[in-house]
């Protein structure tokens, strides 16, 4: 997990949320775990899959969201991509949008920039439909 000694610049902490993105588009969910102090993938990626894949397939959708179908394959990840990053008022919170087959999906990730006992990281994502 990065840290820093003092509250990170925006462009440091969108760097960190940019290589996790890169490396759940690529599978390596385990690496991108690491990177910051995260909430449950799973959760994540079935938000990204329904707001992504779920809403454009046809009803086969919903019985390969039941049967997990979506985590067998991650294929799909590596259609997705990052839009822009909005940062709160504050400098700590922020979300960014995700692009499937160039189009700005119902979901967004929500992050935030915490103080540990450690210095300061990453936390999240939050999934914001």
């Amino acid at each position: 997990m990065k840290i820093w000694m003092e509250h990170p610049a925006e462009a440091d902490v969108e760097a960190v949320v940019g290589h996790y993105f890169s490396l759940l588009r690529a599978g390596n969910i385990p690496e991108a775990e690491q990177l910051v102090d995260h909430v449950p993938v799973r959760h994540v990626l079935e938000s990204l899959w329904k707001g992504s894949v779920g809403t454009s397939a046809d009803e086969q959708a919903d019985c390969r969201l039941a049967t997990g179908e979506w985590e067998q394959d991650l294929s799909w990840l590596g259609e997705l991509d990052l839009g822009g990053f909005n940062w709160g008022h504050t400098g700590t919170h922020f979300y960014v949008e995700v692009i499937y087959q160039a189009q700005i999906i119902e979901v967004s990730l929500g992050f935030w920039v915490k103080a540990t006992d450690a210095g300061w990281v990453v936390a999240g994502p939050s999934t914001l439909w």
